[in-house]
């Protein structure tokens, strides 16, 4: 993934967040699925969707620091 793909994902983020979502390793479609997760994981549950592990999982711990940065 590269930083364009991020930004494509995630609109513009700050270049930390950036480095630290590149450092998983992980792909485009799985930060596209912790996005999903984080904005809309009731509909999913209720699709009867698992909560993701590995990298997407990782990537959520990640977006959800970003957005409690950004409440505060």
């Amino acid at each position: 993934m590269t930083a364009n793909e991020v930004i494509a994902v995630l609109g513009p983020v700050d270049e930390t967040v950036i480095a630290e979502i590149l450092k998983t390793g992980a792909t485009a479609e799985e930060l596209a699925l912790a996005w999903t997760w984080i904005h809309a994981d009731e509909a999913l549950i209720n699709q009867g969707r698992r909560y993701p592990s590995g990298r997407a999982a990782e990537l959520i711990g990640i977006l959800e620091s970003m957005e409690r940065d950004v409440e505060a």
